[in-house]
């Protein structure tokens, strides 16, 4: 009997020195949920984690304490999906996290570097928030960070772009930084990237082709730069690079200074009666009014001196304030020509030569027909047919007015 009575005595004591852990009996500092999987622990001045906390946990949150160092120990929670660590005192990202974690929060806390190791075999995480720190040098591996999609690294003291990031990222915030140089290569591999954000940091320029291999990037801000629009030198590469990219562009460099965007328009792109402008007439400048281009201007010479009225010129419609005109295909610039056939002549028919109705070719300097000297004195070359009552069909006899 009395070994019976000690046997139940240890089976109760086993009992209650695992019950806490195996059931999860929810921590008194905390606030639990989801089978005591969810437990929110923010805002309760901890110093240490309390006791209680099941290893099956699924999230979570120790934001708004006092804690200084976590390092092994979160280890233990193999199934933990979200850690919340912001708003503490912490000076790393802490050592051996579980290889579960999905989403990771360490804002505004003392963490001044984050090393490879900090991150390291990492495959499931997919949010990665440090922002708010003092981080002056950020050392990621690609290749075991494979599902990250979003990096926050805004608000710290870095100088340089993070190399290394991973290539399926799709958001990068690395704005309100000290930011000043992308070293070659930075960017060059993350072509799943959609935003990128740059502004309120040192950039004077970027560097040549830096950009170029962002195929699917949707936005990106560059306001709050101090870009240097009187490099000719450097300069150039992003103000043709916005010009020609179909992301939406927040804020681009020297929006107001209509002729440096004119000298940076590619060589080969043929002048619009919207001016040379570049499409930051929309969101990314300051409305202008469009300059004639030559095309315009010698089309207004012709009809001064009252050439036969040219084809009609369609504007293009007024463009919304986040579009940009379409590139047009390089060649030469098409004027618009006019007949000397009649009305209802079709296109076959030839004229007789030394006749007064032969075709007269136009010179675009002068502004002269060639073949002046065979025609009549007179200011205006168009042709109408005029049959007779008793004229043959087709036959051509000038106006009047000629």
């Amino acid at each position: 009997m009395e070994y019976q009575i000690l046997n139940a005595s240890t089976c109760l004591l086993v009992l209650l020195v695992f019950i806490p852990t195996g059931l999860g009996i929810c921590p008194s500092s905390c606030a639990c949920s989801g089978n005591d999987r969810n437990v929110d622990c923010s805002g309760r001045n901890l110093t240490v984690l309390p006791q209680g906390l099941q290893d099956n946990l699924t999230y979570l949150n120790l934001s708004f304490n006092q804690f200084v160092d976590l390092d092994h120990q979160l280890t233990r929670f193999t199934n933990l999906r979200t850690l919340d660590i912001s708003n503490n005192w912490l000076k790393n990202i802490p050592a051996h996290l579980p290889k579960s974690l999905w989403e990771l929060y360490a804002t505004n806390n003392n963490i001044k570097v984050l090393q490879k190791l900090d991150t390291a075999y990492q495959w499931n995480l997919r949010v990665l928030d440090v922002s708010r720190n003092m981080v002056e040098r950020a050392v990621l591996i690609n290749n075991t960070l494979s599902s990250l999609k979003f990096l926050n690294l805004s608000s710290n003291k870095l100088w340089t772009v993070p190399t290394n990031m991973p290539y399926n990222i799709e958001t990068v915030d690395l704005s309100n930084n000290f930011l000043s140089q992308i070293l070659p290569g930075t960017l060059v591999r993350l072509h799943h990237l959609a935003s990128l954000y740059l502004h309120n940091n040192k950039f004077s320029y970027i560097p040549d082709q830096a950009f170029d291999q962002l195929l699917q990037l949707q936005v990106v801000t560059l306001y709050n730069n101090p870009w240097a629009c009187g490099d000719k030198q450097n300069i150039p590469y992003l103000l043709q690079w916005v010009q020609g990219t179909a992301a939406r562009v927040l804020g681009a460099p020297c929006a107001h200074q209509a002729g440096l965007w004119a000298s940076a328009a590619p060589a080969s792109a043929v002048p619009t009666a919207l001016g040379s402008s570049p499409g930051i007439q929309g969101v990314k400048g300051a409305d202008r009014a469009a300059e004639p281009t030559q095309v315009t201007k010698l089309h207004k010479q012709f009809r001064a001196k009252e050439v036969s009225p040219l084809a009609p010129q369609s504007r293009p419609p007024a463009l919304p304030s986040t579009e940009r005109p379409p590139p047009r295909s390089p060649g030469r610039a098409r004027h618009p020509t006019h007949s000397t056939r009649g009305e209802d002549e079709p296109e076959g028919s030839a004229h007789p030569t030394g006749s007064a109705t032969t075709p007269m070719t136009l010179s675009i300097t002068s502004g002269m027909p060639t073949n002046y000297s065979r025609m009549p004195q007179s200011t205006t070359v168009t042709l109408r047919k005029e049959e007779g009552p008793s004229g043959a069909p087709g036959s051509r006899v000038p106006s009047r007015a000629s």
